[in-house]
């Protein structure tokens, strides 16, 4: 009896769409250049950028997300997460209401120049267009938040041995400045490092003062080198702490 590989594909990417729509995750995006085998969950990047909105004056974001904007990179030399999109430049959508008092030109462009750096700076999301649609007009002014609480991630810190992952590849991703904790949101809590087709599939959460895609091809180069023989890795962001 034989099978159907192209099949199988379909079936997995099928199956890696359920899982996300269940958990709430959302696309799963390249991060950093397309050389770098890491990625990060669309809610991860989504909770950043929305985190950024809040300090900005006249605004209240409302509906964002985050996908292809046309043409993809080289195919990256790593196993990449379930689902994953391949390499490639990304668009921002968002909806905004605004405030009346403010011209709203000038208020789509703080929030377009705000995102687009925070993107890149903060993430390191290979982002080059955001789209913004106008929704609804403010009754009040909005304040912008400076003291923002920080949105809570997945994942828990948990050392090698409570998450069930060898310990070399655990040890060496948990050394990484920047590095959190493991944050499995593919695969299940019990699951941050994973054996995929190709090789291994590392997920983490990041800390503040860090570029998350610096972090994570990090994580990528020490954990591959962790086994002997090395092996390929992705590296998946679920959660990004910014406090």
């Amino acid at each position: 009896m034989t099978t159907d590989p192209r099949g199988d594909a379909v079936a997995a990417t099928e199956w890696a769409h359920r899982v996300r729509r269940e958990l709430g995750t959302g696309r799963v995006l390249p991060l950093g250049a397309p050389a770098d085998g890491c990625w990060i969950t669309e809610e991860a990047a989504a909770r950043v950028l929305r985190a950024r909105a809040t300090t900005l004056p006249g605004l209240r974001l409302g509906a964002l997300r985050i996908g292809p904007a046309g043409g993809h990179g080289p195919r990256p030399p790593a196993p990449a997460p379930p689902g994953a999109l391949p390499p490639g430049p990304l668009r921002i959508t968002a909806d905004l209401a605004a405030a009346p008092d403010r011209p709203l030109p000038r208020t789509a462009e703080e929030l377009r120049t705000a995102l687009l750096e925070t993107a890149d700076r903060t993430l390191g999301l290979p982002v080059t267009a955001v789209d913004l649609q106008v929704t609804g007009v403010l009754d009040t002014p909005e304040a912008p938040d400076r003291e923002r609480p920080a949105p809570p991630g997945p994942g828990i810190g948990l050392s090698p041995q409570e998450a069930g992952v060898p310990d070399p590849v655990a040890d060496a991703a948990l050394a990484v400045p920047g590095v959190a904790r493991l944050a499995a949101t593919l695969g299940g809590t019990s699951r941050p490092v994973r054996e995929v087709p190709g090789g291994l599939l590392v997920q983490v959460a990041t800390g503040p003062g860090h570029r998350v895609s610096e972090v994570a091809r990090a994580v990528r180069a020490a954990a591959g080198t962790a086994r002997t023989p090395a092996v390929a890795v992705a590296v998946l962001v679920t959660a990004v702490d910014e406090r």
